[in-house]
């Protein structure tokens, strides 16, 4: 009764106007975070015809700052660009030599630069999740590679379906390459894919999901710019397809789904009547506890990330809220491989001041060594002549939450050394780029004297992986009705970008989830 009046009260509303989860409330499904997994699966239960509270621990992000715009350009950060941090902590700390961090107020911003022992994991915090935050980059896995990356699922069902259900709601498409040629933003992939190509190595068009044609507008200057004025980081304001311009409004169309920003789940346990407990604390915009509720739900699917969901659930496994989740719990964390370097070019090859956020190529080299580098952005307004790549390597490595009870936190044991692997992947295109140009990496982006950006990840993925910590459609071992449906559930590698496939699995499972348990 209470989900149908929630829903009642949601139907047609913004998330802002729906009114926050009340003390008290009873639902059919709680879902925890509104990234990928967390929005496919309150809107195919809401289109099921299913009441869903979507709880999510950021902001919603849909009114402007005293700018007039809602994101932050990446170039000039401010309060919006982090998450409760009194100091930026940007990817590249250093340019010229030269540290760019700043100070600045601390605020619900939309980055968090979450640090454990030997890394720092970069997620996306508000209504949206991760596609806030992200470059956009939609890649489907090479099908060759889809057995190592989630072994018990098969590759027929997720190319046949749901790679495609999950790009089409996603909105992705790929750069006209003609246009692609000949546009003075693009000049330093031209730059990448010349280089790449060679040495030897394929240069690919990468589908995104930013809108084509806006950004050939933003070009010509007739509107305006988001990708050309090097928002990315901290947000884009027109043209990036986030969740909140695809899957979000779609949920808003049904009328059965309530938002709550700035709610974090602190605890789940099994209800004495069936069900689940579940504590929520309500956070005001400087990160502080401003009221405190229990709500009973049916079932709860945790989607609040690989990080949150492996750290929810190793910490209410540890405190006995739910202590028959299995051993697998917190295990099989991993980084995509991440790793970050850059390049000096010569002088007759510029990469050009004007330059598009949005990467739209790569260098494929992961069949050979085990690598895959985005020919990234270096979006400063000025010529650099230098050539930037993330990279997405084939790191066996693989690391474990556990709950520390001296300072009740989760701890994540991964290793800055664990990194090498990764460093020594894409060095086997880097390494012969540079030879064949006789050009040298640049030292100046990560600290002084430091080539490679080996301190963090834009990709985590683990911690609750399926057929290990759950089922084969992520429900987690121990108890009815608790599901994992996010990044998480990926042995933490996916040979690409990884949101593609974790939207992919989201409409797997939770189209099995309905068809069998409500």
């Amino acid at each position: 009764m209470a989900g149908a009046a929630l829903a009642g009260r949601a139907a047609g509303a913004t998330p802002r106007a729906a009114g926050p989860i009340p003390d008290g409330a009873r639902v059919p499904a709680l879902v925890i975070g509104s990234g990928y997994g967390g929005q496919v699966t309150a809107l195919r239960l809401a289109q099921a015809g299913v009441d869903v509270q979507l709880v999510e621990m950021g902001m919603a992000w849909d009114t402007p700052g005293s700018d007039g715009k809602i994101f932050a350009n990446t170039t000039t950060p401010d309060q919006r660009s982090f998450w409760l941090r009194t100091r930026t902590k940007q990817p590249l700390s250093n340019f010229l030599g030269f540290p760019i961090d700043k100070d600045i107020p601390k605020y619900t911003g939309i980055l968090d630069a979450e640090e454990f022992s030997g890394i720092t994991v970069y997620q996306g915090r508000g209504v949206g999740g991760g596609s806030l935050v992200n470059g956009g980059m939609a890649v489907t896995p090479k099908r060759e590679n889809f057995g190592a990356i989630l072994p018990t699922v098969s590759a027929d069902e997720m190319y046949n379906t749901y790679y495609p259900r999950a790009n089409a709601g996603l909105g992705v498409g790929l750069i006209d390459p003609a246009w692609f040629d000949t546009a003075e933003c693009y000049q330093y992939a031209r730059v990448g894919r010349k280089q790449a190509q060679r040495s030897g190595f394929p240069y690919v068009f990468v589908p995104d999901v930013y809108d084509w044609n806006y950004m050939k507008q933003e070009q010509a200057n007739t509107v305006p710019r988001s990708a050309l004025a090097g928002e990315i980081l901290y947000g884009n304001n027109y043209g990036k397809k986030s969740l909140q311009k695809t899957y979000l409004p779609q949920i808003q169309a049904t009328g059965r789904v309530t938002i709550s920003p700035l709610h974090r789940v602190a605890k789940v346990t099994p209800a004495s009547g069936g069900g689940y407990t579940v504590t929520i604390e309500q956070l005001n915009t400087t990160g502080d506890v401003s009221a405190t509720k229990v709500v009973t739900a049916a079932k709860v699917f945790f989607a609040a990330g690989s990080v949150g969901t492996s750290k929810l659930l190793v910490k209410l496994k540890a405190t006995g809220a739910l202590p028959n989740l299995n051993g697998e719990v917190g295990k099989n964390w991993g980084d995509n491989g991440n790793v970050m370097v850059g390049r000096a070019n010569q002088i007759w090859d510029p990469t050009g001041s004007l330059q598009s956020s949005i990467p739209c190529g790569g260098i494929d080299n992961w069949a050979a060594g085990g690598a895959f580098a985005e020919v990234a952005p270096l979006p400063t307004g000025i010529e650099t002549w230098a050539s930037f790549y993330l990279s997405i390597t084939k790191n066996p490595n693989r690391a474990q939450f556990s709950w520390n009870p001296s300072t009740q936190k989760v701890d994540l044991n991964w290793q800055t050394a664990w990194k090498q692997p990764g460093i020594d992947m894409a060095k086997t295109i880097f390494d012969k780029i540079n030879s064949k140009e006789g050009t040298i990496y640049r030292t100046d982006l990560f600290g002084i004297y430091k080539i490679w950006g080996d301190h963090l990840t834009y990709h985590p993925l683990g911690g609750a992986v399926l057929g290990k910590a759950t089922d084969n459609y992520g429900r987690l071992a121990g108890y009815q009705g608790l599901y994992a449906i996010d990044g998480s559930l990926i042995p933490g590698n996916t040979s690409v970008n990884p949101f593609v496939t974790i939207t992919a699995l989201a409409e797997r499972n939770i189209e099995k989830i309905i068809a069998t348990d409500f």
